[in-house]
């Protein structure tokens, strides 16, 4: 699979082990007083049933102070929100952290411009997560 050709995904390289990238994810996203709701670890589960998954976990985040106006503005957020990081491990071992774009997030749903400060900043953290 190519991380480029998929609309509306922003991929960020991460040069650290799968791991640490995941530490560093949730570590960064709690220190901006994000909760994690979830962690999903598909990779995990595949091995439960007798399958190989290159390392790939689901971080859900958010705040509800800043995702219920975006909910109640345009309700269909609510399928996107809480906000998802994926951890993940290429074929070639490089690890990636992919997010939808706010900007995808607000043609999809139809934000109004005025909430869209409540979720921008996604990128700047896993960007920084990651540096």
């Amino acid at each position: 699979m190519n991380p480029v050709t998929n609309p509306g995904l922003v991929h960020v390289a991460s040069r650290l082990s799968f791991l640490e990238t995941l530490g560093k994810v949730e570590s960064t996203l709690t220190a901006q007083g994000l909760t994690i709701f979830a962690r999903i670890d598909h990779s995990g589960e595949a091995a439960k049933v007798g399958m190989d998954m290159r390392p790939t976990q689901l971080i859900i985040f958010g705040s509800p102070k800043a995702g219920t106006p975006l909910m109640l503005a345009a309700p269909t957020t609510a399928i996107d929100l809480p906000l998802k990081a994926l951890v993940w491990e290429d074929t070639d071992s490089r690890v990636r952290v992919s997010y939808n774009s706010p900007e995808y997030l607000k043609q999809r749903h139809g934000v109004p411009d005025e909430l869209m400060k409540n979720i921008a900043g996604v990128g700047t953290l896993l960007e920084t997560a990651v540096a």
